[in-house]
């Protein structure tokens, strides 16, 4: 098999970032809404023992971050783990791994939307999303560097914010290190569930691999960039969780709506409440921004290969961005904000980027023999699929039925394929 189209040339993308856009735009889909919120459902299901799952879930993100880093250098084109998972497993593996990937992140687009409202005007929340998503659209239509521009100074913002947090609770004379050890609640189907739900907050590295025909040097760049942002992410997020649980305890933790902003309340420095509101906010809309990057990305490998519609390939010849899959992608996390309550769209989210992770540490498997080049690709995939079927019952549900739609959608297309003595090539090329 040959790799998809790479050069300006032949696919329209060029290759203008570097590696530190690159870090950037993995951090700007890491510290997004994930570290506001969801601290306090993985609580409730943890207890303070939510400091293991956050450990756990940090463990499968760097064996997935370390099999996505390997195929990256190797396959350096748009579209992430579908394209791995076809090159090395085969054309039906890529496919579920794309389809898990736009149709999780998708929702999850439209609660990061829905996340800015909530802060910025509660009572709009519908209103002010769309008017977030079309924004966050026009500014992935002109072009990937912009994006990366706009997606640093929301980084640094973020981080600031964070740090903040940190600080204000830990200095606080309201802290209290008991607080850490308060008492764990669920057992390990509790850490487990926690992990889960905490892995949705991790799974933004992912969007530096989607962008491999627009980075420049892939083979060094992806793997330096995405170790990199993970290490940052997992720093800040391990700071944030022992300062607000040193605060608040587990208890008050898992009962809060805005966990960040009730702990600098806690930590007697109210003023800075607001302050964090706003951080949050920026923080879902800079999420927004490189969640609708990559899921255009995966929908213009996708659609290459015809298993979405042909004309979503198409690149646009002045911002050489898949404009066609922007705008498609875009209208569809608008509706979905303006119509639905996405609350469990984090379970959901974290189902379908699992089942994504878990074809892409399956891929890496087949890269090299020996037991040691395999040990993080084997606990990357056990990983996966014990955190995926650890989450809330709901949240299994519903994600299977629409990965299982997904595979019927598959089938069809195959069945009527031969039907019509169509045998196209599986790059579609």
């Amino acid at each position: 098999m040959t790799n998809a189209p790479a050069g300006p040339g032949t696919s329209g993308l060029r290759r203008t970032l570097g590696t530190g856009d690159a870090v950037v735009v993995g951090l700007g889909a890491m510290l997004g809404a994930g570290i506001f919120a969801a601290l306090a459902p993985a609580a409730r299901a943890a207890g303070s023992a939510l400091l293991l799952g956050l450990a756990l879930a940090a463990v499968v993100a760097y064996c997935n971050a370390g099999s996505s880093a390997r195929l990256a250098a190797l396959y350096p084109a748009s579209g992430g783990t579908y394209v791995y998972g076809r090159e090395r497993l085969g054309e039906f593996w890529g496919y579920l791994a794309g389809w898990a990937f736009v149709v999780g992140k998708t929702a999850s687009c439209a609660a990061m939307a829905l996340t800015v409202g909530a802060y910025i005007w509660p009572g709009q929340a519908h209103a002010v999303a769309v008017a977030a998503v079309v924004l966050v659209t026009a500014v992935d239509y002109g072009g990937v560097q912009k994006s990366a521009w706009v997606t640093r100074a929301i980084v640094g913002v973020v981080l600031a914010v964070l740090a903040s947090v940190v600080v204000v609770c830990l200095t606080s004379g309201d802290a209290g290190p008991g607080r850490l050890d308060e008492g764990a609640s669920g057992g390990a189907g509790g850490v487990l569930q926690a992990a889960g739900l905490l892995f949705f907050a991790f799974a933004g590295y992912a969007r530096i691999a989607t962008l491999g025909e627009e980075v420049r040097d892939p083979a060094r760049t992806i793997p330096r960039a995405v170790r990199v942002a993970l290490g940052i992410a997992l720093a800040a997020y391990a700071g944030v969780a022992v300062a607000v649980l040193s605060v608040l305890g587990a208890k008050s933790l898992g009962a809060s709506v805005a966990p960040l902003a009730d702990a600098v309340r806690a930590a007697g420095v109210p003023g800075l409440a607001p302050v964090v509101r706003v951080g949050a906010a920026v923080a879902a809309l800079g999420s927004l921004l490189a969640l609708l990057l990559g899921v255009s990305r995966t929908t213009l490998a996708m659609a290459r290969d015809r298993h979405l519609p042909g004309r979503l390939a198409a690149v646009h010849p002045r911002f050489h961005v898949p404009h066609r899959a922007t705008l498609a992608v875009g209208g569809v996390v608008a509706v979905l904000a303006a119509t639905v309550d996405v609350r469990g769209a984090v379970g959901f989210s974290s189902f379908g980027v699992l089942t994504y992770y878990a074809v892409a540490n399956a891929s890496a498997w087949t890269l090299r023999p020996g037991v040691a080049a395999r040990v993080a690709p084997a606990v990357g995939v056990a990983g996966c699929l014990a955190l995926a079927f650890s989450l809330p019952w709901t949240s299994v549900a519903v994600g299977a039925a629409v990965l299982g739609a997904g595979v019927v959608a598959y089938g069809v297309r195959k069945v009527r394929g031969r039907g019509q003595g169509d045998h196209p090539d599986p790059g579609g090329r």
